[in-house]
């Protein structure tokens, strides 16, 4: 149970306003992990994860050119760079949704006709756990990490599975 500060009200552990005068409790409810792996999620920061370097194409790169690229290096996804500057992301998701049966006739476009312009970024400092929440929320498998506004690589939900899995396995 949480207390009210305002009116003392004994509140469900979780709730985010008091059932009795409303006031936000939201600050006061912090999960506690229950076991090593939920710690770890909650305090482990995401350059633990060791972001790949990403493979950087410019945006008048051409569709066709882009998809041979992620074939030929077995990646799912590209940024799109100009300069230092990232200004989008395109993923075997976009190539699904957006080029698909149209390949042909889309291949001499450039990428940022299809692209997903800003993308959601992390931080190297943001916790596995915000990365987590932030993929699954918006339903994304690749998300660029920036440390001081620059590209330092991208972590994809495999990248969190693996953490997950060496976390899970008994040692020894």
């Amino acid at each position: 149970m949480i207390p009210c500060p305002s009116c003392g009200f004994e509140n469900l552990e979780g709730a985010d306003h008091c059932e009795q005068c409303q006031l936000s409790l939201t600050e006061l409810s912090h999960p506690q992990p229950r076991s090593t792996v939920e710690k770890g999620l909650m305090t482990d920061r995401i350059e633990l994860l060791q972001p790949r370097k990403p493979l950087t194409v410019s945006p008048d790169d051409t569709i066709g050119e882009v998809l041979k690229k992620m074939v030929g290096a077995s990646i799912g996804c590209v940024m799109i760079m100009e300069g230092d500057e990232l200004r989008g992301i395109f993923t075997e998701f976009d190539a699904l949704m957006k080029v698909n049966a149209s390949v042909k006739s889309l291949a001499d476009r450039p990428i940022s006709s299809v692209m997903t312009t800003k993308p959601v970024t992390l931080n190297l400092e943001n916790k596995i756990a915000f990365a987590l929440h932030k993929m699954h929320v918006g339903g994304y498998r690749h998300v660029p990490v920036l440390s001081d506004g620059k590209l330092m690589g991208v972590s994809s939900i495999r990248d969190i599975l693996n953490y997950l899995a060496q976390r899970l396995m008994p040692t020894g």
